[in-house]
């Protein structure tokens, strides 16, 4: 075990750095899982790259619905980039250790990022809810000045919501094993490492999941719904189509996220016997829905696809016209 440390006083020994040990059971092989990790991640960048790019670029695209998923694209490379290049780093290059402040950094800002992507999944079934179930108000409610709310709101909400998390896990004493078995600094992963008490910091990342994630996703499904409820009211069968259409896609994200939490939630309970499982689902938790979520959203909306066909027709005509 890596003991880097700093004397303190003569009986005592504080840690001044942690290890990432990455994937706990196959640390002799792990590295053979950088590459598909890579390749997730450089396909999460450039796919929400994309999409940024095109709802900036294309008109027909600055709607409240796109604006979201646009906010959506930031979110997912800000939390896929906070992760992959420390987890890179470890299976590449053996750089496990980590300050102490850089550690406690990542674990503000991936609860922060993953706060964030709840909260614009939330927004986004409140604006299809708006959209279908009061169509005649949707443009009154849904304004710019709207959208700069919500938004604020969120980012507001998860950063002073998150702030306790790594100014408690920094207050626990960590004088003796400073290896943790995971690839990034999850909070519990650290604080598990403390000699001192944290119940109080096991109580606040409940609560915190519970004011977050736990709100976010009873809001959710009750505004799908309510539009389900609303759409099976049509006497068209278009109409219900095209109602159903319009927020299928959301929908397929949001089960897959909120599925994730679930087995992760699930997985965590069974660490101790099989400790491999909750930090891989944990992995790739942080950098499959960046990579899925621009899929989904290309697949499924047809004006979407045809802003990407705008955008890179327009980038193949300047191509020319500079050679």
């Amino acid at each position: 075990m890596d003991t880097s440390t700093s004397a303190t006083n003569s009986s005592s020994l504080h840690i001044s750095q942690f290890i990432l040990m990455g994937l706990p059971g196959i640390h002799e092989w792990q590295h053979w899982l950088s590459l598909p990790l890579a390749l997730l991640y450089l396909l999460a960048l450039a796919a929400n790259i994309l999409i940024f790019i095109t709802i900036q670029h294309e008109p027909t695209l600055h709607e409240p619905m796109y604006r979201f998923l646009g906010i959506l694209a930031l979110v997912d490379i800000g939390l896929a980039t906070t992760i992959m290049p420390r987890i890179m780093a470890i299976f590449w290059f053996d750089a496990k250790a980590i300050s102490l402040p850089e550690c406690f950094a990542q674990m503000y800002v991936i609860h922060c990022f993953f706060g964030m992507e709840s909260g614009i999944f939330l927004c986004m079934a409140v604006d299809r809810y708006i959209a279908i179930c009061h169509p005649l108000r949707y443009p009154s409610i849904v304004t710019n000045a709207f959208m700069v709310k919500v938004t604020g709101f969120m980012v507001l909400r998860n950063s002073l919501v998150t702030i306790p998390v790594p100014v408690l896990a920094a207050q626990r004493l960590y004088c003796s094993k400073n290896e943790i078995d995971h690839c990034l600094c999850s909070n519990m992963g650290v604080i598990s490492l403390a000699c001192d008490d944290i119940t109080v910091n096991k109580f606040y990342q409940l609560f915190s999941a519970w004011i977050i994630l736990g709100s976010d996703m009873a809001l959710v499904f009750s505004s799908y719904a309510l539009i389900l409820h609303s759409v099976l009211r049509l006497n068209s069968t278009k109409a219900m189509s095209k109602a159903l259409s319009t927020c299928s896609s959301h929908l397929i994200l949001i089960l897959f996220f909120y599925t994730g939490i679930i087995v992760l939630s699930v997985t965590n309970l069974v660490k101790e016997k099989i400790p491999l499982i909750p930090v891989l689902l944990n992995v790739l938790h942080n950098v499959i829905p960046p990579a899925l979520n621009p899929m989904v959203y290309a697949l499924r909306m047809h004006e979407l696809r045809l802003g990407f066909r705008r955008l890179l027709g327009g980038w193949r005509i300047v191509h020319l016209l500079q050679k």
